[in-house]
This record gives structure tokens, C-alpha cells and sequence, in this order.
């Protein structure tokens, strides 16, 4: 579609490398300086969509920035500024290969697993006799490690994580410590807009003075889910599907089509009618998840006003 980002090859002043992920690219420049650039491509089942959505990479970086701004009195971040919507400008970390996915509630991934039977998830046990959406005794940490670009994450259990080398024993339980703790703040942000934080995901880095701090997304409907919580009870009771904020509804519709991310199967085309719904959506779970009205950027030409702000942003700093 037009009026969209999926793509870019910018070269900035001090200019090292690029890196390409499933929705980010991020720009190492000198002096341990990133750039992140949010696209407008959608990934579900760790595959990414043929097209992108309009605003979507503005929503997700917007969110995080702010979402990182409310919790940096509890765990430091990666964030320096945010010169473009689609931009967040940080220092560079060297990456935990593991994502921390703390889950408050059965949902998605679990709910899948625990309809087939299983009671164990990345080395935890959930309880018998639990539905679809119940919420857990206590959340509970299911660890992924961290695939590349068209590669799957795989969930991964803290005792092999350690046996494994992925991460040391003492820097695992600051991940342990940093993820309770965001999860916690992330429940009260959500419950003061009238949402519940069912489950999310947490990456984490290295400074290069060895530092750990939280690194790319926080709390944006890509990395967690949310239900309204006006209703949850009732919707339980009756056995109703929650009414939720996430792209889970983007994973539903290609479920419908068939498609789960599985070898062999074709990645459906979402039409530019489809396209339009789900980016209207990702502005109902902005304004929901922020609480405040969506300002649409300038869409003209995202590549030059993108380039034009950053480039504006490192002469501020030198």
C-alpha cells in the first residue's frame, strides 16, 4: 500500500551497519549510537506479511517510547530520544538471546499448549482445570529464545537456559527481577485505562559498560495482549471470548485462511479493505493503551522526513 514503510536503506552520518528484523532495522552508527526505525511491516507466527500497514510503525514506536518513559524509574532502558514517530534513538547493547514472555493469564500460546494437553510450559507447571483466558495463581515467566528474520522463536526453560550458557546465572535473575517488576507496573498503567495486561514479552541488553537494561518494544499490542476489563468476569463466567486489544485478531483471520505459519502453507494477501481495517485497529489500541488521541504523521514521503529528523537529531548531539 501506499503510504507506508517496509523497507529502508538510509545511510546516516557514522554509518557502521544495519541490522533487519521481522519489523525493526536498526542503524549502528559510532560511538555506540543506534537508530530504530519502526516499519509498517506485520509479522504473525514469526512470518511477515506480504504488505504493511499504514501506521503501524508509528503506533508501535510511540507506545514503546512512552511506555519506557513510565517505567525508567524502575528498570533502566536502552532510550535516549525519539526525534521521528517512527524513529527511537538509543545506545547500542549487545542482546540477551532469550525474550523474557511473562503471562498473567491462559491466553494464546498457552491456551494453545494446554488445549493439547500439555501442563508444562518452558519448565512451569499451570494449574488443572483452568480455561481459556483464567487468569494464572501468579503471572509466570515462559522464556523464548530469540530467532532471526523468518526463523521461529522456540519457548526455552530457565534451567536450560543456564545449562545452555544463553545466559548466566546471576544477569538471569535480574532479567527474572526486571521482568516481574515491568509486568507489574504494565498490569497498573493498564488497569488505570480500563485494561487487564494479559501477557507480554521483555528483551533485554548489555551497555557497553555492562550495564542490563530493557531494550526495543514495552507493552505495544505486537509484544502483549490486553483484554478489557469492563466485562472480563462475565465473558469468563458464560465461557464468551474476551473482547481484547492485541494483533491477536490478525492471527485469528489468518487461522481462518489456513495459515499458522507452517512449512508448506501459503502466507494469505490481505486485501487493501482488510489492510485499512487493521490499521484502524492499531489506532483503537493506541488510544486505548495510551489514553490519548492518535496524531497521524506526515505520510507524504516517510523515507525523507524520517532521514531529514535524524540527521537534524545527530547535529543536535555533535
Amino acid at each position: 500500500m501506499k503510504n507506508t514503510i517496509t523497507d529502508t536503506n538510509f545511510n546516516f552520518p557514522g554509518q557502521k551497519s544495519v541490522y533487519k528484523g521481522k519489523v525493526r532495522e536498526v542503524y549502528e552508527l559510532e560511538n555506540d549510537v543506534l537508530v530504530m526505525i519502526a516499519t509498517d511491516r506485520l509479522s504473525a507466527f514469526d512470518v511477515v506479511m506480504p504488505k504493511g500497514i499504514p501506521f503501524k510503525g508509528q503506533i508501535l514506536n510511540q507506545i514503546a517510547t512512552k511506555m519506557m518513559d513510565e517505567t525508567k524509574d524502575i528498570v533502566p532502558n536502552w532510550l535516549k530520544a525519539a526525534p521521528d514517530p517512527n524513529v527511537a534513538v538509543g545506545i547500542k547493547c549487545e542482546p540477551f538471546k532469550v525474550e523474557m514472555v511473562i503471562r498473567g493469564y491462559m491466553s494464546g500460546h498457552a491456551a494453545r499448549e494446554y488445549k493439547l494437553g500439555k501442563r508444562m510450559l518452558c519448565g512451569v507447571r499451570m494449574p488443572e482445570g483452568m480455561k481459556e483466558n483464567d487468569k494464572f495463581p501468579e503471572p509466570i515467566i515462559t522464556p523464548a529464545t530469540k530467532a532471526e528474520m523468518g526463523d521461529h522463536d522456540e519457548d526455552i526453560s530457565r534451567e536450560h537456559i543456564l545449562e545452555r550458557g544463553i545466559v548466566s546465572e546471576s544477569d538471569y535473575g535480574i532479567l527474572e527481577d526486571y521482568t516481574r517488576k515491568l509486568f507489574e507496573r504494565g498490569t497498573e498503567i493498564a488497569a488505570s485505562r480500563g485494561l487487564i495486561l494479559v501477557d507480554t514479552k521483555y528483551e533485554f541488553g548489555k551497555t557497553p559498560q555492562g550495564k542490563i537494561v530493557l531494550i526495543d518494544e514495552i507493552h505495544t499490542p505486537d509484544s502483549s495482549r490486553y483484554f478489557y476489563a469492563e466485562g472480563y468476569k462475565e465473558r469468563q463466567e458464560k465461557g464468551e471470548t474476551q473482547k481484547q486489544l492485541s494483533k491477536e485478531f490478525v492471527r485469528q483471520w489468518l487461522i481462518e485462511q489456513g495459515f499458522q505459519g507452517l512449512e508448506g502453507q501459503k502466507t494469505p494477501v490481505m486485501s487493501d479493505d482488510y489492510i485499512q481495517t487493521v490499521s484502524e485497529r492499531y489506532i483503537e489500541l493506541y488510544e486505548n493503551i495510551t489514553g490519548t488521541p492518535f496524531i497521524k504523521a506526515d505520510v507524504k514521503n516517510i523515507e525523507d522526513r524520517i532521514e531529514k529528523n535524524v540527521i537534524d537529531y545527530l547535529r543536535s548531539q555533535s
